[in-house]
């Protein structure tokens, strides 16, 4: 495609699998930085609900709602800031196969980044359940469940929209186009990011606790490990799933009109 007029240049798509990557040390390194970011998106997140949950009785007291949202988009916007330029700052499973559905990472790496962050979001919570005792078991492991009074189908489709804003505003936020016209304030893709996560929490907590990340899932199942918790786990991996497809269908795809290209660079 033709660059002449234009203040961007649309990087190459990755190619589908690129065993190249496997020999440089930037790879490992992206690992290291997702595993690492995880595991503290998920310390601070899952010991704010703790500390809300598991310690005060009053729902006036402690962070409340908003408190928990601030607390996840919070680390968001600051640990997208710190790991962008290293490992993209994924810190979530779906963000990743977002962007694999779009053409910015290989199979390779989308798979080694979806392993590092749910070792990381484990590590994380169990870090949490270590230091707190029992207040992390008043909390109830701060797992995503269906609440009380809502459906199956509920809770998938609020998980499906609220993964669609988050992967959305990512790819929106990461446009080569944006990026170029707004790469004199480098805060602003780490912003809006962190605060759709803030959003999307805002809806969810009621209904499931707010998974659209199935590593902050994964994590707080297997560390609390009770089968009330299994039986509802599918939704946060089917739900964020289907909501990053569909976000990165809609702005790759008939937004950025994409889908020659990548049909092109599949068959080649």
């Amino acid at each position: 495609m033709s660059t002449e007029g234009k203040d961007y240049r649309d990087p190459p798509p990755a190619p589908l699998l690129d065993t190249e990557e496997l020999k440089q040390w930037s790879f490992y390194r992206a690992l290291i930085a997702e595993f690492v970011a995880t595991f503290l998106f998920l310390y601070i997140g899952v010991g704010t609900v703790v500390g809300y949950k598991g310690v005060h009785n009053n729902l006036c007291d402690g962070a409340g709602y908003l408190g928990v949202a601030w607390a996840f988009g919070g680390m968001i916007f600051v640990l997208v800031y710190c790991t962008a330029g290293i490992s993209g700052g994924h810190i979530n499973p779906a963000v990743t196969f977002g962007l694999f559905v779009a053409r910015k990472v290989s199979l390779i790496r989308a798979v080694a980044y979806m392993t590092a962050q749910c070792l990381g979001a484990m590590l994380g919570v169990w870090m949490v359940m270590i230091l707190t005792g029992i207040h992390y078991d008043q909390a109830g492991g701060a797992v995503n469940l269906v609440a009380p009074g809502y459906s199956k189908g509920t809770a998938l489709g609020a998980e499906i929209i609220g993964t669609f804003v988050l992967v959305y505003t990512v790819l929106a936020a990461t446009d080569p186009k944006r990026m170029a016209r707004d790469s004199h304030v480098p805060v602003l893709a780490p912003l809006p990011i962190g605060f759709a996560v803030f959003v999307v929490h805002l809806a969810l907590i009621p209904i499931t606790g707010t998974g659209i990340n199935p590593a902050r899932s994964l994590g707080a199942a297997v560390v609390k490990n009770a089968k009330e918790i299994w039986d509802d786990h599918w939704i946060f991996w089917v739900g964020p799933f289907v909501g990053a497809l569909a976000a990165a269908v809609y702005h790759q795809y008939i937004l950025r009109s994409g889908a020659v290209k990548a049909l092109g660079s599949f068959l080649s």
